[in-house]
């Protein structure tokens, strides 16, 4: 046997015993979240799904930084399906925090789905994203449950829906790109089973 296929043969055996032994706490994770089963096919919606992914598998770092991006993405598509200008009467751009506010402020999005994206945005957004010294002080995997689970409250309200003699009825059809046929883009997350579920 060659070295290259010893090799092989020993990362599968080695990967294989990794997943084998977290596999119960990797489900405990993913269940946890509750997250939507069916979201907007939007430009954010694989990465939103592959953050799921990161935290079901321990990468909480990873988790953390993709929900911020995630957070942030959505905020802007929320201001463009409402249009709302980002740009201040002086030119500035508005911060995500002054958006959420004025969503909240205007009724877009409820009191609970601002406070779940605010908390997002507040948590450790800037240091994380610079890398600031103060990172290694952060208990990401508090932070990343906490983000994912406000993720899955903010795409829960935007992608809200329900079922009515099997077709799905849209809480809020302006999140939803609806063809002329009545048909709309979507993205399925792993196990959704259909209408009740």
């Amino acid at each position: 046997m060659n070295n290259e296929r010893r090799r092989k043969i020993q990362l599968k055996d080695t990967i294989e015993s990794q997943c084998k032994s977290s596999i119960d706490e990797k489900i405990e994770r993913y269940l946890e979240i509750e997250h939507q089963g069916i979201i907007g096919g939007h430009y954010f919606a694989k990465a939103s799904s592959e953050c799921i992914y990161l935290y079901r598998d321990g990468y909480f770092i990873g988790a953390v930084m993709m929900s911020h991006a995630i957070n942030e993405g959505i905020i802007k598509f929320i201001a463009e399906r409402n249009f709302i200008n980002r740009q201040k009467d002086d030119g500035k751009t508005k911060t995500i925090e002054e958006l959420i506010l004025e969503f909240k402020n205007n009724n877009i999005i409820s009191a609970e789905c601002a406070e779940a994206s605010l908390k997002i945005w507040k948590s450790f957004r800037a240091d994380i994203h610079h890398m600031n010294p103060t990172v290694s002080t952060i208990d990401y995997p508090k932070i990343a449950q906490q983000n994912l689970k406000c993720l899955s409250f903010i795409e829960k309200e935007i992608f809200g829906h329900h079922y009515n003699k099997g077709a799905m009825v849209l809480h809020h059809p302006k999140y939803w790109d609806i063809n002329k046929d009545g048909t709309t883009s979507v993205f399925l997350r792993l196990e959704w089973y259909g209408p009740g579920t």
